[in-house]
């Protein structure tokens, strides 16, 4: 009964954000930006409760590459890059900001949560040019299925499945399955697949 409540909650989200998704969808036609993305998640991400959370998932199921209709997204969350994967199961805490990635089923994502589209997003090796012209390379960073991600944490590498990276750990080298990390730069303390 709840798993057919939540289905039909899912339908009538779908249908109530049409008119919005059906407007951004024409608008990308012209346009194609990032920016004109980041401009419909930053104004969905301002509803509040579980209806936001449905609404979003609604609308992310047709503009992001892939959604799930599961997924929960909270309140004040922000996607930056279309080019983002949520798989089944995955909750994103509120006030996250989530560029190119790939979240894998069942993650979990605390508050605060930072996902960059890797590392190299900035170059600034041209002490003559000002960083913000200098471009950069954007990557699309893999977060593992089962993987829970503390508050704070900012996430510029791949993190396996079943891990577990500590609240404000900032990952920046790729992290082994079943691995618990802290710090910055996070390291290994401990791994979940040995006593």
């Amino acid at each position: 009964m709840k798993n057919s409540i939540k289905h039909s909650l899912r339908l009538l989200s779908i249908v109530l954000i049409g008119p919005i998704t059906l407007v951004y969808l024409m608008l990308n036609v012209l346009l194609k930006s990032d920016t004109l993305f980041a401009t419909f998640s930053q104004t969905l991400s301002l509803i509040p409760g579980k209806v936001g959370s449905y609404l979003r998932a609604g609308f992310y199921r047709f503009s992001l590459t892939h959604c799930t209709p599961d997924a929960y997204i909270a309140f004040l969350t922000l996607f930056s890059q279309r080019d983002t994967e949520i798989e089944s199961g995955v909750y994103i805490g509120p006030q996250c900001n989530i560029g190119r990635c790939k979240i894998g089923k069942n993650a979990l994502l605390g508050s605060n949560v930072h996902i960059m589209s890797g590392k190299e997003q900035h170059n600034f090796s041209d002490l003559d040019i000002p960083v913000r012209d200098q471009g950069g390379v954007f990557k699309k960073v893999k977060i593992g299925e089962n993987t829970w991600i503390g508050n704070g944490a900012l996430i510029m590498a791949n993190v396996g499945h079943s891990c577990i990276v500590a609240a404000g750990a900032v990952v920046v080298n790729d992290i082994d399955d079943y691995a618990i990390v802290a710090g910055n730069p996070a390291k290994i303390v401990k791994m979940r697949n040995k006593p």
